[in-house]
């Protein structure tokens, strides 16, 4: 699937100054950064612009702060950046106003400088039209690479497009490519996984699915609603007691596609030292709770994902963050890592755990979109990518 909106590619950049709109919202342990894929995907991007000899104002988000809050400054962001593209990326004291526009106005072409978290001004998420007009006022053009915030119309992802000449980045080039084969063309069998603790919040996703899979591999907390849906004793397990009927009519409707597991991983508490057992999906006892699919099930899913064309994963299949609970969503890991088809790990949780088990690398394209990625394979229309110039 291509874009359809201009990309970097088409941008002659020298001599602009370029504000660019990444996804720097990284994991942080104690100020440190756990994970730094986000960062690593907006080199490209940046290194182009670099190269074309532009001033580089980067923009991002971290965390959900109330106002100015320290903990989610960007400053270990600007010392990332500048580990990774050897050069000096200075943090600017805020995104707008006076010292901000000094500074820019002070860049030379090929200068990189990190904009403060947009989000310390309540305007961002509000999308002002004049704190919009303040981001903009600081750059000759606007680069959208943020895939993880292309899903909400913010000021600095979709009210400066209409204010600037806009153009995507490559991650975001990147992610519509990779996910839009699995929307419009994908190679056959078709598999999709689909876990995390809630039906209601995939409903919209498998809806869109289920006509285009050929099989839908149900795991992580969603399987016992669907397993209370055919009149089982789930014990303690996650229920949600809103979609049962929805999973019911699935199972109707869909019972040559839809594939549950047969045997889960039980224990009598959420721990890493839980003491547990395996059952057939019909034995759970009333004073236990289903934690990760069994090995039977593992073993049929790997089955099943290693013989697909294409592989579409989104949410874990067990507590993968629990050691106990660990090995039906390493199993996953594992056979789409084995895999000769086309595999798609769909962002959030599953990216973290590809990321855990050391197999990111192992998959076609790991998506840094946790809900932009769920929001475009559900067929929504992403407002940070629609504003863009069309191509």
């Amino acid at each position: 699937m291509s874009l359809n909106k201009k990309t970097i590619d088409q941008l002659d950049a020298s001599g602009k100054r370029v504000l660019v709109r990444c996804d720097f919202n990284v994991p942080l342990e104690n100020g440190v950064i756990t994970d730094d894929r986000r960062i690593e995907g907006a080199l490209p991007t940046i290194k182009r612009l670099i190269e074309q000899g532009a001033v580089v104002i980067l923009a991002s988000h971290l965390g959900r702060p109330k106002g100015i809050t320290p903990e989610f400054s960007l400053a270990p962001v600007a010392a990332r950046l500048t580990e990774l593209l050897g050069k000096d990326v200075p943090l600017l004291p805020d995104c707008v106003g006076p010292e901000v526009e000094a500074a820019i106005s002070a860049a030379k072409p090929g200068d990189v400088l990190l904009l403060e978290n947009v989000r310390f001004h309540p305007e961002e998420e509000k999308n002002d039209p004049a704190f919009a007009a303040q981001l903009a006022a600081l750059a000759d053009v606007f680069v959208n690479d943020a895939f993880g915030t292309a899903h909400r119309a913010h000021a600095s992802t979709e009210g400066v497009a209409h204010l600037l000449p806009a153009y995507a980045g490559y991650l975001i080039q990147k992610e519509i490519e990779h996910l839009g084969v699995v929307v419009e063309n994908p190679a056959r069998p078709f598999v999709a996984i689909m876990g995390g603790s809630k039906v209601k919040d995939k409903i919209a996703l498998i809806d869109n699915l289920l006509p285009k899979v050929d099989k839908l591999l149900v795991g992580g907390g969603m399987t016992y609603t669907f397993l209370k849906a055919q009149g089982l004793e789930i014990g303690k397990s996650i229920l949600d007691a809103t979609s049962i009927d929805y999973a019911a009519q699935l199972l109707r409707d869909h019972a040559d596609k839809i594939v549950l597991p047969t045997d889960v991983v039980i224990s009598d508490k959420f721990a890493e030292d839980a003491m547990t057992s395996i059952v057939p999906v019909n034995e759970i006892p009333s004073d236990q709770e289903g934690l990760d699919i069994g090995p039977e099930t593992s073993a049929h899913f790997a089955t099943i994902i290693k013989t697909a064309g294409t592989v579409l994963w989104n949410g874990p299949v067990g507590v993968f963050e629990l050691t106990p609970f660990m090995a039906g969503t390493r199993a996953v890991a594992e056979a789409m890592a084995e895999s000769d088809g086309v595999t798609i790990v769909g962002g959030g949780d599953s990216a973290a755990a590809v990321e855990k088990f050391g197999l990111a690398e192992k998959m076609t394209h790991v998506s840094t979109g946790g809900g932009a990625s769920l929001e475009f394979l559900e067929g929504k229309t992403l407002p940070g990518i629609a504003a863009l110039l069309d191509a």
